[in-house]
């Protein structure tokens, strides 16, 4: 049943991360700006953000495993459909319904792996969980990477479909009908307002360095923030909400939440700009450049187990903090050392880090999410430990992306003024070279005589764009250990209030089996 519910969301894991190393080829395909080619990386996880808490309390309600099935029977059309898409807005829509796919079954893995588990058990069925899917997020690179070598970018895509054709035997085979579930009503409507402010925020903070979009953006985080304040009366007035406030209040949660946004953000955001950064800048082949992110996903593996032991001997507040030490070192790496000139080990040594950083922290961050709610409740505790990893992945892409969008712009803007031959340079041609790496190399295509002055100045503005996301990697991470160090309760607080709500969900599920 663990090896069926692991294989489950490493369909999710394996889609959420093989987008990155295609990049480059999507952006040549289409023509793609550096916006376009964020929404692509970001379309899956934010399909599988915004809708996770809604489709995580529908499998507390009517069926976790029917909830599973549902999500890989989608999947497989949602893959084919992003791999052979004829348009950059075909692919981006067909990664959205691969995250809605995804969104009904990656929540319910952890909710089902709660219910059956408990204690220990649970929390080294949660490690490996964790880092399984950590680890196969990192491998997603390196299979993209070697396919391109043969095949053109539609096959990254569908390339998830034969692991989700077995998943999906393996999940009807498997995984039992009904454990724990509820028998309370779903807050629809509070549903339909989880994914507006998600979707929203993803959308609106992707739309923030867009030149001429500013209205678009602070349009859609305006609604996200009515979103925000309307799901928050919702769920406070409703007699059985979707999303417990009572219970996300507890700081064995809220924090929790928080920490695996920044931890799981980190890796994907790294991942995002890392692989662009090998490609356009480093001049590494697709396959090199996945493979390059292997010391993430080995160090990952390797340290989860351990990471589990050092939970329950040290406790959660220490081992997320351990977890930060290491994703702060990664992301001063790639600000510091990386440069054009870097040999592999400086990127490496990066991935090292943000890998050993996930490994420890992944497993305490989702861990505290479950150990805070009652068993009847998992689907909310799964979802957020879901979000974590989707919304985490959506708003650091998207934070990283537009910041790196507005520094490559930048720099390229300040070159073509400084250039001798500047009135020659028309607008059409300027917007051309300011839209992405991509699109500057193919605008280098068309002008042979200037082809290498173009394409090292895209390089430059690339590593000018790729310094700001990577610092605003580092704030992140700081203000995600401050909130860490300041609110989360240390080890023997910890197991007291574990134990508190341990017991409170006890009874609870004793009151629900005598009324059934």
């Amino acid at each position: 049943m663990l090896a069926a519910l692991i294989i489950v969301a490493a369909v999710a894991n394996l889609n959420l991360s093989v987008a990155n190393v295609a990049l480059p080829d999507i952006g040549k395909a289409f023509d793609a700006s550096q916006t376009e080619l964020n929404l692509v990386a970001v379309g899956y996880s934010l399909g599988l953000a915004a809708s996770v808490l809604y489709l995580g309390a529908l499998g507390d309600r009517y069926g976790r495993k029917l909830m599973v099935v549902l999500g890989m029977a989608i999947t497989i059309p949602a893959s084919i459909i992003a791999g052979t898409a004829g348009s950059v807005d075909i692919l981006f829509l067909a990664r959205l319904l691969g995250g809605l796919a995804a969104g009904m079954a990656f929540p319910t893995t952890l909710a089902l792996i709660t219910a059956l588990w408990s204690g220990a058990a649970r929390t080294r069925a949660i490690a490996l969980w964790s880092a399984i899917g950590g680890a196969i997020s990192a491998l997603g690179p390196m299979i993209s990477g070697g396919l391109l070598e043969h095949f053109e970018w539609g096959s990254c895509f569908i390339v998830t479909v034969p692991l989700a054709v077995i998943a999906l035997i393996m999940a009807l085979k498997l995984i039992p009908s009904h454990v724990h579930e509820t028998t309370d009503p779903v807050d629809n409507l509070g549903g339909m307002l989880s994914i507006l402010m998600v979707a929203a925020l993803v959308l609106g903070i992707n739309f923030a360095a867009v030149p001429g979009a500013g209205a678009v953006a602070i349009g859609l985080l305006v609604v996200a923030g009515a979103a925000v304040a309307g799901f928050a009366i919702r769920q406070r007035r409703v007699k059985e909400p979707l999303y417990d406030l009572h219970v996300a209040a507890r700081p064995t949660f809220w924090v929790a939440a928080l920490a695996g946004v920044i931890v799981f953000g980190s890796l994907m955001g790294a991942a995002f700009i890392g692989q662009q950064f090998l490609q356009n800048v480093l001049d590494y082949s697709t396959f090199d450049a996945g493979v390059a992110i292997l010391p993430a996903a080995v160090l990952m593996i390797f340290v989860a187990p351990r990471s589990a032991k050092l939970v329950e001997a040290r406790g959660a507040r220490f081992t997320l903090l351990f977890g930060y030490v290491f994703i702060l070192l990664a992301f001063l790496v790639m600000l510091i050392v990386w440069s054009e000139s870097s040999p592999y080990w400086h990127i490496g040594l990066a991935y090292g880090l943000i890998g050993i950083g996930i490994g420890l922290a992944g497993t305490p961050a989702s861990r505290s999410l479950t150990g805070s709610v009652p068993v009847s409740r998992a689907g909310m505790a799964s979802a957020t430990a879901d979000l974590q990893r989707d919304l985490g992945g959506a708003i650091m892409q998207s934070l990283l992306g537009a910041v790196l969008t507005a520094g490559y712009a930048k720099s390229i803007s300040s070159q073509i003024a400084a250039a001798p031959n500047a009135d020659k340079i028309t607008d059409a041609t300027e917007s051309e070279l300011q839209k992405s790496f991509a699109s500057a190399a193919d605008t280098a295509s068309q002008y042979p005589q200037y082809q290498d002055q173009i394409i090292a100045g895209a390089r430059e503005a690339f590593l000018k764009g790729d310094d700001w996301a990577y610092f605003a990697g580092i704030v992140a991470v700081l203000i995600g250990a401050v909130v860490i160090w300041r609110f989360f309760p240390r080890l023997k607080r910890e197991k007291e209030l574990l134990a508190e709500y341990a017991a409170e969900g006890g009874a609870e599920d004793d009151v629900q089996a005598a009324s059934a």
